[in-house]
């Protein structure tokens, strides 16, 4: 078990662009005159979600990956049908009212363990090489190249893979108690899907 204390979700100075962007959203709905309820999600594991469909491309594509850094970037990936049920438990229940939530599935992973664990339920081998001198932007390149997602998704996407995006609380998971689907099943899900 992790201690979530340790860790932060989208917080801190050198956050990429996108997560920026995402905070700044947050800080204009916040303005409004009704409580607004944020729920902030690291990689959704779901079929059509931009981060499933670009590791999914890369895995299917790139049997040999030369990597950056990036890849070790930890995350807590959660499943779709999570977010949808967390999503619904919020319009249910008032505690969650006016706050703001870390949402992630029950595991911890890199970068590099979610594409290998994709690579191991395909059948397929997969060999990552890590390299000091492949920047997030030199990625972004030929991410947008190999994967279906648009550059202009996959860039900021790929720039951000540097922060760490890992739940800092677990609130959430008291107010609303849900059976959360562990990674593998979440690509196995939306594999089907």
């Amino acid at each position: 078990m992790h201690d979530s204390s340790h860790y932060y979700c989208e917080t801190g100075d050198d956050l990429s662009e996108h997560l920026k962007s995402r905070l700044a959203v947050a800080d204009i709905l916040k303005k409004g005159t009704f409580a607004t309820t944020f729920l902030r999600a690291a990689v959704i594991i779901g079929a059509g979600g931009a981060s499933f469909e670009m590791i999914l491309a890369l895995v299917k594509y790139l049997p040999v990956m030369i990597t950056p850094r990036w890849v070790s970037t930890r995350c807590q990936p959660i499943a779709v049908d999570d977010v949808i049920s967390y999503r619904a438990g919020c319009l249910t229940d008032e505690r969650t009212s006016g706050r703001t939530f870390d949402i992630g599935g029950p595991e911890v992973l890199t970068y590099r363990e979610m594409m290998e664990r994709l690579a191991r339920i395909q059948g397929k081998k997969l060999y990552i090489l890590t390299v000091p001198v492949l920047t997030p932007k030199l990625s972004s390149y030929w991410v947008g190249f190999i994967t279906p997602v648009p550059a202009s998704v996959s860039m900021p996407l790929i720039e951000g893979l540097k922060n760490e995006v890992v739940c800092r609380d677990n609130a959430i998971r008291d107010i609303i108690p849900l059976q959360l689907k562990p990674y593998d099943e979440a690509v196995r899900c939306a594999l089907k899907g």
